[in-house]
């Protein structure tokens, strides 16, 4: 019996963690090529929220997920280009920029879902995507229905991670953005458009935030809050800099962060007899203490941050 509850946890805690990592995962592959090309974008919280409400609404009125999505990474990458625009072309602080884009995010999504839904008790609901098992791995025990038992979403976000790797390290587009990462002033010299490479590179980071919060609307929760987001975004970006800007490891901070949402969860699910409040921080005080242990700043790309400035 105790063997049964115990693989009953453990598939639970599993499911979790990957449903609940791959939202981050998505956002932090967008926000690492964006930080890559050397601007942070701290809207990506607001960025998620947007999405996740445009993929919901779409799907809400037309029955098709899919369409949510598309509606979703469209918005995510219009918030990205809004972005920028500010840090980019207009020289804007990035970090000041960022919370003026979450702060914007969290008023236009709050004004419309009332417009959209009125004053409601209980939140509106979609079907949703629905899930494609891999044949005989999803049969696997404990782990195949956790890993191998999910949205077409979760297996692209995998993919992503050797496609990011492959495009930064072997192709020419990723070698000029690293080059504008590390020195715009030195790529500007060898010819690169570093305006451009910025551009699309935010947004680029600003449509996989949206798409990451078209997944948690549209297959996590299939439904929507306009408080639902509670800090990915940021968790996104922390597991960037924990990831020192390799995309491997940002899928291993991504499920990190996520254990612990997972962990927390699963223990409210079990009554385990300690507040919930304190069971609520604990991905919160996930994130501050891997940032405070693993998080130096050394190899961070050397124009992280900076806005370029031609005359000078």
């Amino acid at each position: 019996m105790n063997e049964y509850f115990t693989m009953i946890f453990f598939t639970g805690f599993l499911s979790g963690l990957v449903r609940i990592g791959t939202p981050i995962l998505i956002v932090a592959l967008g926000e690492l090529i964006s930080q890559r090309s050397g601007v942070i974008n701290l809207g990506v919280e607001g960025i998620m929220l947007a999405g996740s409400f445009s993929g919901f609404y779409i799907c809400y009125l037309c029955n098709d997920p899919w369409l949510g999505v598309i509606a979703a990474i469209i918005t995510g990458g219009v918030l990205g280009f809004i972005m920028a625009l500010l840090s980019v072309r207009f020289r804007a602080n990035q970090i000041v920029a960022g919370i003026g884009i979450w702060i914007f995010c969290q008023g236009l999504v709050g004004f419309a879902f009332r417009r959209a839904f009125g004053i409601i008790t209980l939140p509106p609901t979609v079907v949703g995507m629905t899930d494609l098992p891999i044949p005989l791995l999803s049969r696997i025990p404990l782990i195949g229905e956790a890993f191998f038992s999910q949205s077409v979403l979760v297996y692209f976000s995998w993919v992503m991670v050797p496609v990011v790797y492959l495009f930064l390290k072997y192709t020419s587009w990723g070698l000029k953005l690293r080059s504008v990462g590390e020195d715009p002033a030195v790529a500007e010299a060898a010819g690169v458009n570093y305006m451009l490479v910025r551009h699309l590179a935010v947004i680029f980071g600003g449509a996989m935030a949206g798409l990451g919060g078209a997944f948690l609307a549209l297959n996590v929760l299939r439904f929507f809050t306009d408080d639902m987001i509670v800090g990915l975004g940021f968790m996104a970006v922390a597991v960037v800099f924990f990831s020192r800007w390799r995309p491997v490891w940002v899928l291993l901070g991504a499920f990190i962060f996520a254990a612990a949402s997972a962990l927390q969860f699963r223990l409210q699910a079990m009554n385990f007899p300690l507040n919930y409040h304190i069971l609520l921080m604990f991905p919160y005080i996930a994130t501050v203490l891997v940032l405070v242990l693993f998080v130096r700043g050394e190899e961070e790309p050397g124009a992280l941050g900076t806005a370029y400035e031609k005359e000078r």
